[in-house]
């Protein structure tokens, strides 16, 4: 399998849920979320580690092959000394992709990658470091997409951000800059935390999608239906799309006018994407 095929490059809604609550694991595969992250780093306490790889280890049999291949684990930090039984864990049950929090070198992830070597990853930038070396980082082994640890990087960088984290806008920007040059999968936003304020959870995944991001990570599965809202085109983005499509058959790839602008080879390639990620043909 190559790893880059896999269908985490292309999922818009990932939710995490704590690898110490196994009851949790199917709940969450039938929440809607196109992928599910079983996380052994921030949701599990230092003394539960084993127990966490064990939940995992435990219920990785009862999963079907389609749950598999949605199924994402987050490790711990390449810097902690539980890493290290985290990917013995990984190459042991051949997981489809690993997120790597805290990701701050090529060396770290190409490391990863001669120890899985059937396995995408998804380096999530949450330092200082880590986006200092955004450009090698996308670029490392077997890299799948980006993703953005938006409240660690706002610990680590000592900000205050309002409501929009307005002053990660520029970090966000790179991160998607960055995958765009290393012809990757859009990245993935980081989490909202408010799980019951609607209003805030909806506008900040609109704004993920339209700074170019293709996901966003979801803490509690009442954001799932959210975001995954926010990343599919709206009725009238799918009709605009498909009428440009047509235009540009009908004029066979020549300049042609719709509803007053004109429509070139950068529209028609949007279109495309639109109705690429709304299933269409």
């Amino acid at each position: 399998m190559n790893p880059l095929n896999t269908e985490i490059g292309f999922s818009s809604c990932f939710l995490f849920v704590p690898a110490t609550r196994p009851e949790r694991f199917v709940k969450a595969l039938d929440s809607g979320a196109d992928g599910v992250i079983l996380d052994l780093e921030d949701a599990v306490a230092e003394e539960e580690k084993d127990q966490a790889r064990a939940a995992i280890r435990n219920a990785w049999p009862n999963f079907s092959a389609e749950q598999k291949k949605r199924l994402v684990i987050r490790s711990n930090s390449p810097g902690s000394h539980f890493y290290a039984a985290d990917l013995i864990l990984a190459q042991e049950l051949d997981i489809a992709c690993l997120l790597i929090p805290k990701s701050e070198s090529l060396d770290q992830i190409n490391g990863a990658a001669q120890i899985l070597p059937n396995t995408a990853i998804i380096p999530m930038i949450e330092t200082a470091l880590g986006l200092h070396h955004l450009d090698e980082i996308a670029n490392s082994e077997q890299v799948l997409r980006l993703a953005l640890g938006n409240l660690d990087l706002q610990v680590d960088l000592g900000m205050t951000c309002d409501p929009q984290e307005t002053e990660l806008q520029t970090a966000r920007f790179q991160v998607v800059l960055a995958s765009r040059l290393a012809q990757i999968a859009p990245p993935i936003d980081g989490v909202t935390p408010s799980t019951d304020d609607i209003e805030r959870i909806a506008e900040d995944a609109q704004k993920a999608k339209r700074m170019g991001f293709g996901g966003k990570l979801c803490i509690h599965p009442k954001q799932v239906g959210l975001v995954k809202a926010a990343f599919m085109p709206t009725a009238e983005e799918l009709s605009w799309a498909e009428r440009v499509i047509a235009a540009d058959k009908a004029s066979k790839g020549g300049a042609v006018k719709l509803d007053g602008r004109m429509i070139d080879r950068p529209v028609v390639l949007l279109a495309q994407r639109t109705l690429a990620i709304a299933g269409k043909p």
